[in-house]
């Protein structure tokens, strides 16, 4: 027996897909072109076989999420973790924050943000720059038209630049739209017991 998970820790708990993933198997050779480039270098997951239902998407979907999420310069991979937690906490995607938030934890080596977020959600208190970073991801995961040069002016004073604050604005918004995505495709659950 399963149950929906819904609170937040770094530990992810598995996804039950609504749509029955793509079997590798039996995957057109279209579908499986598409799923050359996926999110990262470990193990095609349910949630990416679904999305191969529709591989001219995943095509396009996952490179964009590799360029957001993995290209160097800018924003620290752990950095841009943060924006997509921030993302997922306002979002309650419980899925997306367990995962950004083991590997915001895994690159940065420290349990301390995440520790702190998990406890107090998005009234969090942190360190200046990962503060002004979780402040302005959730701001703007709330509602983007709110977000002011004020939020922007704080990011710099907090030592992003130009190119860090593109990265944590594109970060923020592709889980705005991942976490949409998780929720509609499926549900997170733990084993009972």
């Amino acid at each position: 027996m399963s149950r929906v998970v819904h609170r937040f820790t770094r530990n992810v708990p598995d996804w039950q897909p609504r749509v029955t993933p793509v079997d590798l198997a039996k995957a057109s050779p279209e579908q499986l072109d598409a799923l050359k480039v996926t999110p990262s270098n470990t193990k095609v997951s349910d949630y990416v076989l679904v999305l191969a239902h529709d591989p001219e998407t995943l095509n396009v979907r996952s490179p964009l999420f590799n360029g957001i999420m993995y290209d160097p310069g800018g924003l620290s991979r752990a950095e841009r973790e943060l924006g997509a937690i921030g993302a997922s906490v306002v979002n309650r995607c419980i899925y997306c924050a367990a995962v950004h938030a083991a590997r915001h934890a895994q690159l940065s080596k420290d349990t301390a943000v995440t520790d702190e977020l998990f406890a107090n959600g998005e009234k969090a208190r942190l360190g200046p720059r990962d503060q002004a970073i979780f402040d302005y991801s959730v701001k703007l995961s709330q509602s983007p038209p709110a977000v002011t040069e004020a939020d922007t002016a704080r990011l710099r004073e907090a030592g992003l630049d130009e190119a860090e604050i593109v990265d944590l604005i594109l970060s923020t918004a592709l889980f705005g739209w991942a976490n949409r995505l998780m929720h509609i495709l499926g549900d997170p659950v733990r084993k009972d017991g």
